[in-house]
């Protein structure tokens, strides 16, 4: 394995900032859904979220960008490809499952609300 600490970190930026984005998308779905709002932009914000869930388990619960960092010599272990406390990074599945969970149920209550306002 050829040791590249530039490819690295490079792969460390891309994957935080995309995990910052993503992460935003949640927080979005997340408050619309307390607020009592689903709309077209809490769905594309969900579509977000869905597909990144859907890309992890497909992956085997694995980040594709773990094995890339692997690749260039990150060392192997808990997620390698992200700047997060290593705790954090760790439990981040734990902790986005009953996110999910949440975000489901707001917003169908917010839709059984809306179905039920226009009958």
């Amino acid at each position: 394995m050829v040791q590249r600490p530039a490819a690295v970190a490079a792969v460390k930026a891309v994957h935080t900032l995309a995990w910052f984005s993503i992460e935003a998308c949640v927080v979005y779905v997340l408050v619309a859904g307390l607020a009592g709002r689903t709309d077209k932009r809490v769905g594309i914000a969900a579509a977000v979220v869905a597909g990144e869930s859907l890309v992890f388990a497909g992956n085997g619960f694995r980040c594709p960008l773990t094995g890339l960092a692997e690749r260039y010599g990150a060392t192997t272990g808990s997620v390698t490809d992200i700047y997060l406390p290593k705790w954090f990074a760790h439990n981040l599945p734990a902790i986005h499952v009953p996110l999910l969970v949440l975000m489901v149920c707001l917003h169908a209550r917010n839709l059984r609300r809306g179905l039920l306002r226009s009958h």
